[in-house]
């Protein structure tokens, strides 16, 4: 065997590309959940509180 000869091999390239598909997947779950979120409307939330802009 050469020195030169040796690298990760075919089980490296699937740990790589099973981490990359995770990453993948995970990133698209994670989009989909930042879409359902629904963020107050700050004028809204200042009325509520009673701090409303009367200038």
């Amino acid at each position: 065997m050469d020195a030169n000869s040796y690298g990760p091999g075919l089980l490296g390239f699937l740990v790589v590309a099973a981490i990359g598909v995770a990453l993948f997947l995970l990133l698209k779950n994670m989009n989909k959940q930042m879409r359902k979120i629904q963020v107050p409307d700050d004028r809204r939330e200042d009325e509520r509180h009673g701090n409303g802009s009367d200038a």
